[in-house]
């Protein structure tokens, strides 16, 4: 049991949400990089300072804003309520100009059919399990709900755009996360608590959440088609769990959870590097910025974590005003802190 130990001097929301944003901004020069390549530009500690005025986020912070202003919102956590709000937030991103980011084509193919007015079941691209689904959950995770409703949230985010079942679990763990170290876990807790839940909710299809949408892919029950969705988060937790006990050579994490272009790996990847690295922050982002793999969104989910755990007390204050969206993260974060 994790004993809520919550300080509002911390500000763990703003801590979430900003260093979510931080470790974007410090993946997007290394995301399409080999890791020779990122060394030979930053050094073997790799990006640890924000460049730029305002320093450039990509994709994945401007879909936590659109996932945290649809909640901000919502007058009322339902999924009549908070579906809506998401297809128009998440329109009015397909269109915006600042859409320039290398996006990812599952959110541009989903979005284009939700334009279209199709239901989102419809719309989702159903074989897709990319980070898109989780990399812009963290905002669920700082919601004082309980855990029904937090799951529900979670999953219907990444259905709308990402039908896979194992990207409606992973941003479930995913937010989860991000509840647990707000509410005072330690990093090094988490492989255990994940796997727990994930156990505990292997063959819980939130219907009411995600209607119809197990029946897609061809799957011959509800509960099957989401089991297979937390089978797949809970291997690569024990592979989480076996790196983070193991040595570390300091290299690239991806040789250890995998390269996080799908959501599983993501989150365990982002995991790893908080967990190695959580009595430094910073290195932390600059450990997850510099992989061969989905540099930004490794990051920004370590950046999640940490800030979750931390608060503002873990980012260098001036990068506060630094950071590209700097007054949508920080009034969205006083609506949580």
């Amino acid at each position: 049991m994790i004993t809520s130990v919550i300080d509002s001097s911390l500000r763990r929301a703003a801590g979430s949400l900003f260093g979510l944003a931080y470790g974007d901004a410090l993946g997007r020069p290394t995301e399409f990089l080999t890791v020779a390549e990122i060394v030979q530009r930053y050094g073997p500690g790799g990006p640890r300072e924000l460049t730029g005025d305002p320093a450039l986020v990509t994709d994945d912070t401007q879909l936590a804003l659109a996932v945290g202003w649809a909640l901000h919102d919502a007058a009322s956590l339902t999924p009549a309520v908070v579906e809506p709000l998401l297809r128009q937030r998440f329109l009015d991103w397909a269109v915006s100009p600042e859409n320039n980011r290398a996006p990812g084509m599952t959110c541009l193919r989903a979005c284009a059919e939700l334009g279209r007015g199709v239901r989102w079941q419809e719309a989702t691209v159903a074989g897709s399990k990319g980070c898109g689904a989780n990399m812009r959950v963290t905002p669920v995770g700082l919601l004082d709900v309980d855990l029904d409703i937090l799951a529900g949230l979670a999953q219907l985010q990444a259905g709308l755009t990402h039908g896979h079942p194992t990207g409606l679990a992973a941003s479930e763990l995913t937010a989860y996360t991000v509840r647990l170290l707000r509410d005072g876990a330690a990093p090094a807790q988490l492989p255990a608590l994940l796997a727990e839940r994930a156990r505990e909710q292997r063959r819980v299809y939130r219907s009411d959440w995600l209607g119809d949408l197990w029946k897609r892919p061809g799957a011959a029950t509800p509960e099957e088609f989401i089991a297979q969705g937390w089978d797949e988060c809970l291997a690569v937790l024990d592979r989480l769990a076996a790196a983070v006990t193991g040595p570390d050579d300091g290299g690239d994490p991806c040789r250890r959870t995998g390269e996080g272009w799908v959501a599983e790996e993501a989150l365990a990847t982002a995991l790893f590097c908080a967990i190695r690295h959580a009595d430094d922050p910073v290195a932390a982002l600059a450990r997850g910025a510099t992989t061969a793999g989905d540099s930004d969104s490794i990051a920004a989910l370590t950046g999640a974590f940490l800030g979750a755990a931390y608060g503002m007390p873990a980012w260098p204050a001036p990068w506060a005003t630094r950071i590209e969206y700097a007054d949508q993260l920080a009034t969205l974060a006083r609506t949580w802190d």
